[in-house]
């Protein structure tokens, strides 16, 4: 059920429009079923815009009232909390190209060890943000467009730069 369900999700609903388009609301009722059941967990309530990919979904936790973004790309161990905003063309990787052997091509040395990308409750991830592996981003937090979050920030952070940096806290 799980594969027939990948095949309907990546060849047909992750086209399927989005809002303001007539009928949007049972376009997004498609897509959050099918991926209930392909996520390794999945929330209530959540939307997946267009065109996010997941690869397989067995690593990938999403909590109650998230959205994914449109665009987006998610690989790897990642858990996102509830009422998490993604903005469009979010990209989170939770793995890299090895890079330590000088003497072997990059494209030769294969990947790095998996490291889980957290991802807090009630976090905006802005347009274009780039969040790599190992990063836990705390909870009620900001993430500006454009940022490429390399290290971990406690909760109530606002980030952003490139590489990312405290701008403020909210409180």
């Amino acid at each position: 059920m799980k594969t027939l369900l990948l095949i309907i999700y990546y060849g047909l609903l992750q086209y399927l429009p989005m809002q303001p388009v007539p009928g949007y609301q049972v376009f997004y009722k498609l897509r959050y079923f099918a991926i209930s059941q392909i996520l390794k967990n999945c929330g209530k309530n959540v939307i997946v815009k267009n065109k996010c990919t997941f690869g397989n979904g067995n690593r990938l936790t999403v909590g109650h009232r998230s959205q994914l973004g449109q665009n987006s790309r998610l690989g790897g161990r990642i858990d996102i909390g509830d009422d998490v905003l993604m903005g469009p063309d979010v990209v989170m990787m939770a793995t890299s190209h090895e890079i330590s052997d000088i003497h072997t091509p990059i494209n030769q040395q294969g990947s790095t060890v998996e490291q889980k990308i957290t991802i807090g409750n009630d976090v905006w991830i802005g347009t274009r943000a780039i969040v790599l592996p190992g990063v836990n981003i705390g909870d009620h937090s900001v993430v500006a467009a454009g940022a490429v979050v390399t290290k971990s920030f406690p909760p109530y952070s606002i980030i952003g730069g490139v590489p990312a940096k405290l701008i403020k806290t909210r409180n």
